[in-house]
């Protein structure tokens, strides 16, 4: 079987590192990026299994992320799971509906944060 690959997205290096050795640990292939720009080129460059996106990142936030995949086609259905220390009230809703499978807010509880890629990868719990 092969490895899937989840492109995280995040300002937060000390985050980022952090998911990419948890999710390395659970056998996933990890690619990064830290702002709007590098996501986008990193999502077509690497064409990735799932996106962990941050919503404030430089040069341009999370949603506008969310806006420019899904006007390309190869990348239109790829799930996205959004990781934001933004308000929940404020921002939760607004991204589920641009089309995040899930919303959390950070810190998010591993566990949680790991079925939910399961989940959204369509791998068994």
């Amino acid at each position: 079987m092969d490895k899937k690959k989840i492109l995280i997205v995040d300002d937060d290096e000390d985050l980022l590192m952090g998911l990419r050795v948890r999710l390395r640990a659970h056998n996933y292939v990890t690619v990064v990026a830290a702002d709007s720009v590098s996501a986008i080129s990193q999502a077509k460059n690497e064409a990735p299994d799932l996106i962990l996106l941050d919503l404030g990142l430089p040069a341009g936030d999370g949603f506008i992320v969310m806006e420019r995949l899904s006007n390309i086609d190869s990348l239109a259905s790829v799930p996205i799971i959004v990781l934001s220390a933004r308000d929940p009230q404020a921002t939760k809703e607004r991204a589920l509906k641009a089309g995040a499978k899930a919303f959390f807010q950070k810190p998010a509880d591993n566990d949680e944060l790991l079925a939910a890629i399961r989940k959204a990868l369509g791998e068994a719990g």
